[in-house]
């Protein structure tokens, strides 16, 4: 396996697929999702699961193909999206009356559904949620976190105010924030998009950004405010109190299978995959070693500490297979199991496992009456653990001090020919897309967001 420091994307590339997480798909841009990575996947939807129905939003689901004639009433969606969209033209030998569109996103669709269901002040605020496929015709991709077709969650919600709506757009980005943080362990960014950033037919858009190993960005989860543009453009009114028929207040805001690339470019060291606990398709491994076949009653004990792990909820795997305990211990650094227990015949004469936790180097001695409590704690603190570790490399790969153009373009060169990466940069902005153009432009860099809780206050402009 390449090392993360000479190419991190080769790193990541064989590390996804020597873990087993995915394979690629015959069709370009596609990729399989194989059980561990999906497992993942499913994991981040109970817990986002969990937040929409404390918010009574309720899951729902939409088709896939689109009419052109909806992306056609909202010019700044059908211009953003364009390039990206996949077209069904015919059926067999029959050509189609109307073009339809492998769904990029689901404003529009949905937009239309609202029209007929919303109709008076009471039906509002109507809130709903889908986990579904979306296709984007991506020029250069990457697993997981660039693909043609990839899944995610969208919500969207019509609001009697702007007040309200604005409300529910940044509930949900405080949201997005803690389940990145707080169950994903990966630190964030939370910002404004700059209009040039801001999603197509979007009033505002907010999003949280991660940063990788490798010192590059990730949009980890976006919250849109859409004013009454799509109401507006599907006739999504309401009747007041008043008697009046007035536009509705809309939001969409999602998360994808993007989340799965971030928390393998966070959390991944040289021996392969690194996962909190909360996310771990493997939370514990169980390892027969030494003369175990000798000694039947190593696996009776293992046996047992796995029935015991496993009615108390705990994702546990008991590896008996024939491969060497070398083999096996690559083998499950490789898929990110977060605790690693092995016994042998010198531990059951001394009642104890020896115990590996994924992210800490050596192993302990714990016996057997204190394993279970050991495995609760530890898998308790490991979450914490990872999230503090890469708060503590971003600061590394911060830099505050860059105050001009020029001294932008230095940073960058300096970190190529030292192969250090460039990090974030915060800047000042004049707030004008020919200023952010250029920097762009001259640069390559792009801009993530305009942080809410900024680590200083910039005093003078970049350009």
């Amino acid at each position: 396996m390449s090392e993360q420091t000479n190419d991190f994307t080769q790193w990541y590339l064989q590390t996804v697929q020597q873990a087993e997480l995915m394979s690629y798909s015959p069709v370009r841009g596609s990729i399989i999702f194989r059980p561990d990575g999906f497992e993942l996947w499913e994991h981040i939807q109970e817990e986002f699961n969990k937040f929409l129905k404390s918010q009574d939003i309720r899951n729902a689901y939409f088709p896939m193909l689109i009419p052109k004639s909806f992306f056609m009433k909202e010019a700044d969606h059908i211009e953003g999206f364009a390039p990206e969209l996949p077209w069904v033209t015919e059926v067999g030998n029959e050509k189609l009356e109307e073009p339809l569109a492998l769904r990029p996103t689901s404003e529009t669709m949905i937009g239309s559904a609202f029209s007929d269901w919303i109709h008076s002040y009471r039906d509002l605020p109507y809130e709903i949620n889908q986990w579904a496929n979306v296709f984007r015709w991506e020029k250069k991709t990457l697993p997981f976190l660039r693909t043609s077709e990839f899944l995610w969650q969208e919500g969207h919600t019509a609001h009697a105010d702007e007040e309200d709506a604005r409300r529910r757009t940044m509930n949900i980005l405080d949201e997005y924030a803690r389940l990145c943080e707080e169950f994903l362990a990966i630190p964030v960014y939370k910002g404004q998009k700059t209009p040039s950033e801001r999603f197509a037919g979007a009033v505002d858009t907010y999003s949280v950004e991660a940063m990788m190993k490798d010192g590059k960005a990730v949009q980890a989860g976006t919250s849109h405010y859409m004013g009454t543009k799509f109401a507006q453009a599907f006739d999504i009114t309401y009747l007041t109190k008043e008697n009046q028929h007035v536009l509705a207040h809309t939001t969409s805001w999602g998360i994808s299978t993007r989340l799965l690339g971030s928390l393998i470019m966070t959390h991944g060291d040289e021996n392969g995959l690194v996962f909190p606990p909360t996310v771990a398709p493997t939370q514990v491994v169980l390892l027969p070693v030494g003369p175990w076949k000798k000694n039947p009653a190593i696996l009776e004990k293992l046996d047992a500490i796995y029935t015991s792990l496993n009615e108390a909820g705990y994702r546990v795997r008991l590896d008996d297979s024939e491969n060497s305990p070398g083999f096996k211990f690559h083998e499950w650094e490789l898929k990110g199991a977060c605790i690693r227990i092995e016994c042998g015949p010198r531990d059951l004469e001394n009642g104890q496992v020896m115990a590996k936790i994924r992210d800490i180097d050596g192993k302990v001695a714990v016996p057997f009456e204190e394993l279970f409590a050991f495995v609760q704690e530890q898998l308790q603190i490991m979450p914490k653990r990872l999230l503090e570790n890469a708060r503590l490399r971003n600061k590394e790969n911060e830099h505050f001090t860059i105050n001009t153009l020029d001294e932008l373009k230095n940073h960058i060169e300096t970190c190529k020919q030292n192969q250090r990466p460039t990090g974030f940069v915060l800047i000042g902005w004049d707030g004008s897309a020919e200023t952010e153009a250029k920097i762009k432009e001259e640069t390559g860099f792009t801009t993530r967001n305009i942080p809410f809780q900024a680590p200083m206050k910039k005093e003078t402009d970049l350009i």
